[in-house]
């Protein structure tokens, strides 16, 4: 299996496991990540999992290249540390209708499909959260269907709702915050993602499945009047 590792200017390098996105990569970085965790190694300062990459910064001062390289080798054959707690997969609500997906339609005519079809096909299927990214809290998820995936808008939007819920290419993930974006915005989740004043500040990590269920408008509005009263359903990947 691929492990290679590529410096990144003076003070960070960047761990390969492949190319090919998927969860069997998925998990290795997981594994890697949650071992260097656990390793606590004197002169690294943060390490940034991606798609299929690990990026890691460190401080030349405290820890050289060499014995970077080699720390990261030995804890690449480490035995696993992250337990064997089952994923979650959380149901996020989310409304398909009117101005809380307002490029649905579009959507639906670029793959010459009904709204229902294209709200079928992204609702009730297990998406794995591949990364946290770009912002905090944004999930970068993995499954969409390839009769979903549509090209980006030609000018982004100056702001999306938050909750909006978007595709890009093949991509879907949910935007916790109001901020501008290309994706095709094909529905809205009244719940939020990211409180930075909680304890727990993000709703879900990596390595979890988000599953969207679509409600009404009406229903909609109840959640998000609800604030942090609402409890998302959430149960064991079976």
């Amino acid at each position: 299996m691929s492990f290679e590792i590529s410096p990144l200017g003076d003070m960070a390098v960047q761990i390969s496991f492949g190319v090919t996105i998927d969860e069997a990569t998925n998990s290795r970085i997981r594994r890697f990540t949650k071992n260097l965790e656990n390793e606590k190694i004197e002169g690294l300062i943060e390490w940034v999992p991606a798609y299929t990459t690990v990026t890691i910064y460190y401080l030349p001062d405290l820890i050289d290249f060499e014995t970077l390289i080699s720390e990261l080798e030995r804890v690449n054959q480490s035995p696993s540390k992250m337990g064997r707690d089952r994923p979650i997969v959380f149901e996020i609500p989310v409304c398909y209708e009117g101005e809380l997906g307002p490029d649905l339609a579009f959507v639906a005519e670029y793959h010459r499909v009904t709204e229902q079809e294209v709200i079928n096909l992204h609702a009730n299927r297990e998406y794995l959260i591949y990364m946290i990214g770009f912002m905090p809290g944004f999930p970068y998820l993995g499954g969409l269907p390839e009769k979903l995936a549509v090209p980006r808008l030609e000018k982004p939007r100056g702001n999306v709702m938050p909750g909006a819920v978007g595709i890009g290419g093949n991509q879907t993930g949910i935007y916790p915050a109001d901020v501008p974006s290309g994706w095709r915005i094909i529905g809205t989740t009244p719940v939020t993602l990211f409180s930075p004043e909680k304890e727990e500040p993000f709703l879900f990590s990596s390595g979890h499945y988000i599953k969207f269920v679509p409600i009404s408008k009406e229903q909609f509005l109840t959640i998000k009047q609800m604030g942090d009263e609402y409890e998302v359903n959430r149960f064991e990947k079976g």
